[in-house]
């Protein structure tokens, strides 16, 4: 009589490490191909890939609730992992020193981007986190800004997805539109390179688009987009106080502690460590492939576990949310840019 428990006890530590492993291996069976398909196509990108093939094989019913743990796992302390090495390739240094003269007009795209984010989804009557996702993704620096945010607001599944697929589609019509519009209204290298930066969502998109116009807009553009994403850490910190604020506790006090983004801490840690030049660049090579590694394994498991009725339940408002906050940064870039005489 006594026997039963003392096996059942053995085998409990067991499952969940089992659970988890079988939910990270249908992870890894989407990654393989995602990674390939990267490879082959730069501008769609491994995690894109991984988001569009998660969401076409989460809809065939093969992820079952075995799978749930290591697919959880995949979305949400791999995530947070991601953005913590993703620090280590962000010089502070090289911000502070040749990106202090773009700051005024990326604060000044920020709050567009924001604004426009805010009255769009009110005029579109769309809520919950998805308008807050897609702001802040045109912001500041696309995925790794939504993957940023998203654990602070207790962003859902598919408002990720959502949000994500929403921004890569801008991030491919900026890598291809922006150099022949930048040629067509006659923008100098130095222009290009700040609209550039200030206006495109994503890293690899940023780059594309500014080496493609010149070397000089390229090598501006990368550095403005650097200082752009360095605003990742205070815009999350201030979603957490946000956040916070919406949820007092009985005592009527603002439970920060209980949703501040200690992964935050972690990447500001490393891109101060990034920025001592005591790590090898090795090493640095190491942590970037780990931290994109993490990015498209994490986004694997938003795309099995997203709700594909509740996006299409959305219609197109997300999309024309995405499509008028853009817009709106694109535009008052170079309208600052004249304004400033960063011209």
């Amino acid at each position: 009589m006594t026997a039963a428990p003392e096996v059942a006890s053995a085998s409990t530590p067991s499952d969940p490490r089992r659970a988890r492993r079988s939910g990270l291996l249908l992870v890894a069976l989407v990654v393989v191909p995602a990674l390939l398909i990267g490879a082959w196509l730069p501008v769609v990108g491994g995690a894109v890939s991984a988001l569009l093939l998660g969401l076409a094989l989460g809809t065939t019913g093969i992820p079952q609730p075995r799978h749930h743990a290591g697919i959880a796992f995949a979305h949400g302390p791999l995530l947070r992992a991601s953005v913590v090495m993703l620090g280590f390739g962000l010089s502070l240094a090289q911000v502070a020193k040749t990106g202090l003269d773009s700051l005024p007009l990326t604060l000044v795209t920020l709050a567009v981007a924001f604004l426009t984010a805010w009255g769009l989804s009110r005029l579109l009557r769309l809520s919950g986190a998805l308008p807050v996702l897609i702001g802040i993704g045109t912001a500041i620096c696309g995925g790794s800004a939504i993957a940023a945010a998203a654990p602070v607001i207790r962003a859902r599944d598919h408002e990720i997805a959502l949000s994500m697929t929403i921004i890569f589609l801008f991030n491919v019509a900026g890598a291809l539109l922006f150099p022949p519009l930048g040629h067509l209204l006659g923008l100098s290298d130095h222009g290009f390179g700040l609209w550039a930066g200030t206006a495109i969502n994503d890293t690899s998109s940023v780059v594309v688009a500014g080496y493609q116009y010149s070397q000089a807009a390229g090598e501006l553009a990368t550095v403005v987009k650097l200082t752009r994403a360095s605003l990742i850490v205070p815009v999350t910190l201030a979603l957490a106080m946000w956040v916070a604020r919406r949820n007092r506790d009985g005592t009527g006090h603002a439970s920060l502690l209980a949703n501040f983004p200690w992964f935050i801490l972690g990447f500001v840690a490393a891109s101060a460590a990034g920025s001592t030049g005591w790590l090898p660049a090795s090493a640095l090579h190491i942590l970037h492939w780990a931290a994109q590694l993490c990015i498209v394994a994490a986004l694997a498991g938003i795309g099995l576990s997203a709700d594909i009725r509740q996006m299409r339940a959305t219609g197109p408002r997300p999309i024309l949310l995405g499509l008028g906050t853009w817009f709106a940064v694109a535009a008052a870039s170079l309208v600052a840019q004249q304004a400033m005489g960063l011209t």
